[in-house]
């Protein structure tokens, strides 16, 4: 992308995204790396469904729920030999969901744009790059990052005072209970995405928009973005 994109920090809004779920539908790559981790410690694979629902508190959480569920010892060795098998498939069977670029493309023309994960910060750098859409996104913010994770409100707090923002010129979008408490704790406003892997039922309450898909997140932001 070129320099015309970056036009969204002129217009004093931010738009935070979170991304697995949200932007990107990875739950297959998520659980054949925490299954390859699983086999190698001699236990059974779980479901990708089962794997999916553990996700959205960053990769250590992820790994010790992993662990558990296959009746398996976690240990501190076995976060950083997740990290070096997800590396290797990080991109296998990942994407964006339909529409999502265009729609970041959108954002882009009435807000600043940016991530906020708790994933940790090298895979979701490599995804962004590897998915052509990194240069659509203003500022990045990891789960392994100076800030706390989601749903603590720092790492948002910290993107609105770079961009310049306020409560009532920033957006949440996420798909899970973790991303509306942190709307919340930072008193903004939350659009919450029902297609995400992250998605409950008990997100709704208190979200400003809850919408089915990618095209529903688009006409939230663009509502968001009425002055």
């Amino acid at each position: 992308m070129g320099d015309a994109y970056f036009v969204g920090h002129v217009h004093g809004r931010l738009i935070a995204f979170d991304l697995d779920g949200t932007l990107i539908e990875s739950r297959r790559d998520l659980a054949d790396s925490a299954n390859d981790l699983i086999v190698e410690l001699g236990g059974s694979p779980l479901s990708v469904e089962a794997v999916a629902g553990m996700v959205g508190e960053g990769a250590r959480v992820l790994v010790s729920r992993a662990l558990a569920a296959a009746g398996l010892g976690d240990g501190p060795w076995a976060l950083p030999r997740f990290l070096e098998i997800y590396d290797t498939r990080l991109l296998n069977h990942t994407r964006l969901f339909p529409g999502a670029a265009d729609m970041l493309l959108a954002a882009r023309r009435g807000a600043r744009v940016a991530v906020l994960t708790n994933k940790p910060i090298g895979p979701t750098e490599k995804i962004l790059a590897g998915l052509g859409v990194r240069d659509l996104f203003d500022d990045v913010i990891g789960g392994d990052g100076p800030y706390p994770r989601k749903p603590d409100p720092a790492s948002l707090r910290a993107l609105m005072e770079g961009a310049g923002t306020n409560a009532a010129t920033t957006l949440m979008v996420g798909d899970s209970r973790i991303d509306l408490a942190t709307a919340r704790g930072a008193s903004v406003r939350c659009c919450i995405v029902t297609h995400g892997f992250g998605f409950r039922p008990e997100a709704i309450e208190g979200a400003d928009w809850i919408v089915d898909d990618v095209r529903g997140v688009a006409d939230a932001i663009e509502q968001f973005c009425i002055p």
